[in-house]
């Protein structure tokens, strides 16, 4: 069995105010530097990770950067497979404008949504294709018995999630949910094909470790 962990970045202000960042280099807020390096402190004592992938934008750098510094981590590789979707000319902007202003860009209108790009952008099913091939990726270069750690966004794991319970993505969208620093755990078996969703977003260590 390969274990899988997958984290959501740390907070950002562009989080907090609703806003759109896609490929933009937005950094981690304060309270994003501590989810860090608290979800470093609960990765070093829960597992024994032997590789490190993550998107390669300046949120998930920062949040790579903090989660090693609270433990003993292999050196990561940073790639742009793992990145959120972009949003193009849309990025900056608030989810309620876009959305109402451009409804045609809701996943939940159906095909339309999913195959609409914005200016400068990719469509949510090109996102998918992009995070789907550096999942089967993933798999085939991974060690058999290993654990390997995926920092990324919030996209992309609701594109995974998805894909491995062969849900479409609008329903995918409308119902996860992945708080900053979450943490999911996967477990595939090379002989079966098949991966089992173990732990999804799980933020209950914060209350303890949020504490310094």
């Amino acid at each position: 069995m390969t274990t899988v962990v997958v984290v959501r970045h740390g907070e950002t202000e562009w989080n907090r105010e609703g806003r759109i960042q896609g490929w933009a280099a937005s950094p981690l807020n304060e309270r994003g530097r501590r989810q860090g390096r608290a979800v470093g402190r609960h990765l070093d004592d829960t597992y024994d990770l032997d590789a490190i992938l993550a998107s390669d934008l300046r949120r998930t750098r920062e949040t790579t950067a903090h989660l090693r510094s609270a433990g003993e981590f292999p050196e990561p590789e940073f790639t742009e497979g793992w990145r959120e979707r972009s949003f193009g000319a849309f990025q900056g902007l608030t989810y309620e404008q876009v959305f109402s202003e451009f409804p045609e860009h809701r996943a939940s209108v159906g095909m339309v949504g999913l195959e609409n790009t914005p200016e400068g952008g990719e469509s949510l099913l090109e996102a998918r294709e992009r995070v789907l091939t550096a999942w089967d990726d993933l798999l085939e270069e991974a060690d058999p018995d290993g654990e390997v750690l995926v920092v990324t966004h919030g996209g992309p794991i609701y594109v995974l999630l998805a894909h491995l319970r062969e849900m479409d993505l609008p329903t995918a969208l409308t119902n996860f949910s992945q708080g900053n620093c979450a943490v999911n755990e996967l477990e595939h078996d090379h002989e079966t094909g098949e991966t089992e969703i173990l732990r999804e977003n799980e933020t209950a260590y914060q209350e303890v470790e949020l504490v310094e």
